[in-house]
């Protein structure tokens, strides 16, 4: 059996029992545990990653809850200059930025991501319960792709992070 069939036959394994064991797995396939742990150990998450940085913990939650079931890929940023770490080990495909915080702002995050050759290429969504034309043009200025204010509608921000990351694509 050739790796893709394999994998295939973990995955369809594992979709239908999902507190399988590898043991399992290997017994049910006819192969080495070994292998069964080495192909596990090479799937990768093929879908988009959002970083979600955000004030409130019932803010990222409620993103989490929106878009999950679209496919993509949820990840929490601590709030910060944490945050900038978070973008360089998460890699993420969008991020979501509030633009409240305690130490350092949305707005000084999302200045300091734009300036670098590594992540500017990278969309930024500004998430914010201000939602006065000073406060777009800031997030603007600051390097944003988009501005949202809070409270969120998810099927709005929905078609906002499709419509982002499709043209990122391009």
């Amino acid at each position: 059996m050739n790796e893709k069939n394999l994998d295939h036959e973990i995955l369809k394994l594992i979709e239908a029992q999902p507190e399988i064991n590898d043991t399992d797995i290997a017994r049910n396939l006819s192969i080495s545990e070994e292998l069964v742990k080495t192909r596990i150990a090479n799937f990768k998450d093929t879908r988009e990653k959002i970083l979600i940085m955000s004030y409130g913990p019932s803010i990222y939650d409620s993103l989490k809850l929106a878009l999950e079931p679209e496919n993509y890929s949820v990840v929490k940023a601590p709030g910060g200059s944490s945050a900038l770490e978070t973008v360089k080990t998460e890699k993420p495909d969008l991020f979501l930025l509030d633009t409240g915080h305690a130490d350092i702002d949305g707005f000084e995050i999302c200045k300091q991501l734009k300036a670098s050759s590594r992540y500017r290429w990278m969309p930024v969504v500004m998430l914010s319960e201000r939602g006065e034309a000073k406060d777009r043009v800031k997030a603007f200025e600051s390097g944003a792709d988009d501005y949202v204010t809070t409270p969120l509608n998810p099927l709005e921000l929905k078609a906002r992070v499709r419509m982002i990351l499709r043209r990122t694509r391009i």
